[in-house]
């Protein structure tokens, strides 16, 4: 199951990182200062892309919401639902009806905990 999302996520990012910093549209640069800082390359526009790059934003992808990113979402949702041992899990399967089944697993799993010590508590029953 891990590898399984770790795939679709990596896969994920990729797409969008593809997306958001089209190879021939940047260049990806780094000053020896922010080298020696420690910070990664940055992609600045190629002449002529300036304009186009500067549209290519998160939010932007996600308000057009291409069919390769609904894909790409749709698998990391199987792998992560197949994790928790979801076998009847659709892509129609509601908000709500995963937010229940969440509480549940995790109310579930509460029980199976000790409580943390409480400092306070603890003071007060002094």
């Amino acid at each position: 199951a891990v590898k399984a999302i770790s795939e679709a996520a990596f896969k994920l990012n990729q797409l969008r990182e593809n997306w958001l910093n089209p190879p021939e549209w940047v260049d990806w640069v780094i000053t020896p200062e922010e080298e020696k800082a420690g910070y990664p390359k940055r992609p600045v526009a190629k002449p002529g892309y300036e304009a186009d790059l500067k549209k290519r934003t998160l939010t932007n992808l996600y308000n057009a919401r291409p069919a390769w990113l609904d894909m790409a979402h749709k698998t990391l949702d199987k792998a992560v639902a197949a994790a928790y041992g979801w076998t009847d899990y659709t892509p129609d399967i509601s908000d709500g009806d995963i937010l229940r089944r969440l509480l549940a697993l995790n109310l579930e799993r509460s029980k199976k905990v000790p409580p943390a010590p409480c400092r306070l508590y603890e003071k007060m029953k002094k």
